[in-house]
């Protein structure tokens, strides 16, 4: 008892000594704590009402970061495209329209306002009458319509633009000349071919027209002095995207698409080396098809409307089928307007150039990544398609709809991808779907049609949504694995992208965006306030967006949303996780304040 006495009195004293300063320390960290908080107090983001109905999350552990407000951009900016803005044409060179390809402005540079819609825009007409009409004032531009008049493409009828169905290869109807195109190419009947590319895509009544036949079409269209032709697509309810061949890839892997297509396109296919040509190789599947109509094809019966002479576009037709020759395609069939050529099912041609020195074009080699095609620079070679690969040819490729949950061959070349990874992440998204159909019941109506998962994996949302009356444009990010060319041998489209840029889009273009992990994957690369203004730039007003993150992000992705007018709802995920929360968000349909409609 003495020992433990002694002890006892000289820990007392020796606390008694330490207090003075225990108590100061912490008096000190207090007063510190509570000046730092009326500091910065006004700058945090508020998070707690951001939503009406759903779960309530646990704020303890959120990102907390700097409020943010947005202005509205002018009236002027109502159709602005960041990386494909006609108003810095000028800067850049004019060779092969290199102006034309994307150019993002620097942080410094980037607009930090809400786009508004024209004056008069009204929600879109839905699917499928869309595909035929859509309101004037939602896209009021008359180009098309004045200059093509005779060709049938658009014409304007009161308040509404009416789609015909024309074309400048097919002024009498884009079915007539898709059913010859059938005639020359059976594959297109029986599930075959599944995924196709226009460039040069006009309206898109082409990729309208193939949709009804099963055929799921990405829509190639610069910004140019055709106004507005991706952004007709986009509202008519047609896949599309801003694009043009010119320097660099097209944002697509290797041996993607079953079919590509170009009607008068007016693309100097033989020229630079067969860079353009070599582009379209690059990206089509091999046993894939190339239809070319327009000049030179059938220049005996053309060439005099065409203001040149006959010697001349002999000369040019020549020239262009000793080019795909050389890079192993065969003519495959060929009727009135329409050529057809189908690119090698095998290796045996490529072997051939390779044993070639003075073949041209010559062989890539094997420092050039086939898949690599985010500015990635076109090169005038042939990319031949990997020996490895015995099952991405079009007629090993399983049938349509049998391929989209079949497992893909290159499923092996995604770090720790395997056929039961694809079968499980399958399943996830059915699940998924089903849980989003409850909380969002719009998904799977007509008031859901352009849809993009900003982050996919493997088109899981896609492929669970595909009986839906939508179509899902699927976005890989450029840093992250590759998994597109997974996407494409499913029958699925998509593209890559970098969030950290504008997306190749015209503003209000799609219905429902979905986003799973973004931010957390992407947070120490893109400023979140900007990746959500771009997602505001390209929803629609009284669009969704589903945003499925981790719970130390989701207040903070509400509060953003909140200043971009949206409204929204915390939800549960289907598994009731507490490390990851759903935001259902709608964007309010509203107009300039310089506008004199009325603000909803």
């Amino acid at each position: 008892m003495k020992y433990k006495d002694e002890k006892y009195e000289k820990a007392e004293k020796g606390s008694l000594k330490v207090l003075p300063k225990t108590v100061l320390l912490i008096l000190l960290c207090g007063l510190s704590f509570y000046l730092g908080g009326l500091y910065y107090g006004k700058n945090i983001v508020e998070v707690s009402n951001v939503a009406k109905t759903g779960s309530s999350l646990d704020v303890d552990n959120s990102l907390q970061v700097k409020s943010v407000s947005f202005s509205e951009c002018s009236s002027d900016y109502q159709d602005y495209t960041p990386c494909t803005d006609p108003r810095k044409w000028k800067k850049y060179g004019t060779h092969r329209l290199t102006f034309m390809e994307r150019h993002c402005p620097p942080v410094f540079d980037r607009k930090q306002c809400l786009v508004p819609p024209p004056n008069g825009y009204k929600p879109p007409i839905r699917w499928p009458k869309s595909k035929d009409e859509c309101w004037y004032r939602n896209v009021p531009y008359d180009w098309i319509n004045k200059q093509k008049s005779n060709q049938h493409w658009l014409k304007k009828e009161g308040e509404k633009f009416i789609f015909p169905g024309g074309g400048t290869m097919f002024p009498n109807g884009v079915s007539a000349y898709v059913d010859l195109m059938q005639d020359l190419i059976p594959e297109m009947k029986d599930g075959t071919i599944r995924t196709a590319i226009d460039t040069g895509c006009g309206v898109a009544s082409w990729g309208g027209d193939l949709l009804d036949r099963g055929i799921l079409t990405v829509s190639l269209a610069p910004r140019d002095n055709h106004e507005a032709q991706v952004q007709f697509a986009l509202e008519r309810g047609i896949p599309a995207i801003l694009g043009i061949i010119s320097t660099q890839r097209l944002p697509f892997p290797s041996n993607s698409f079953d079919m590509a297509h170009c009607s008068r396109c007016l693309i100097p296919w033989t020229e630079f080396g067969g860079v353009y040509l070599l582009e379209i190789h690059r990206i089509l599947r091999p046993g894939g098809f190339w239809v070319l109509s327009g000049p030179p094809v059938n220049y005996e019966n053309r060439w005099k409307g065409w203001d040149t002479t006959v010697e001349e576009q002999r000369s040019n037709y020549e020239k262009l089928q000793d080019l795909l020759t050389s890079m192993c395609f065969k003519l495959y069939a060929k009727k009135d307007d329409i050529a057809v050529w189908q690119k090698s099912p095998d290796n045996m041609c490529y072997n051939k150039l390779s044993n070639d020195p003075d073949a041209y074009p010559p062989k890539c080699d094997d420092s050039l990544e086939p898949d690599s095609a985010w500015y990635t620079p076109l090169r005038p070679c042939v990319v031949v398609p990997s020996p490895k690969l015995k099952k991405t040819d079009l007629e090993s490729t399983p049938k349509w709809p049998e391929r989209l949950h079949s497992t893909p061959e290159r499923i092996s070349d995604v770090p720790g991808g395997n056929g039961g990874l694809f079968k499980r992440d399958d399943s996830k998204w059915k699940t998924r779907a089903k849980h989003y159909k409850k909380l969002l019941p719009a998904v799977g109506s007509d008031k859901i049609r352009n849809v993009m998962d900003m982050n996919t994996a493997y088109g899981g949302l896609a492929a669970a949504l595909v009986d839906d009356p939508l179509w899902v444009m699927n976005v890989v990010s450029s840093y992250a694995a590759n998994t597109l060319p997974v996407v494409f041998d499913r029958g699925l489209i998509g593209t890559y992208h970098d969030w950290c840029e504008a997306f190749s889009t015209y503003p209000r273009t799609y219905d429902l965006l979905h986003v799973d992990g973004l931010f957390t994957s992407e947070n120490q690369r893109c400023e979140m306030k900007y990746v959500m203004l771009e997602m505001d730039r390209i929803l629609r007003p009284n669009g969704y967006a589903i945003i499925r993150e981790s719970s130390y992000f989701a207040d903070t992705i509400a509060s953003v949303a909140k200043e971009l007018r949206w409204s929204c709802r915390k939800e549960k995920t289907e598994s009731e996780s507490e490390s990851e929360k759903l935001l259902i968000c709608q964007k309010k349909l509203w107009y300039s304040s310089n506008s004199t409609s009325e603000t909803k």
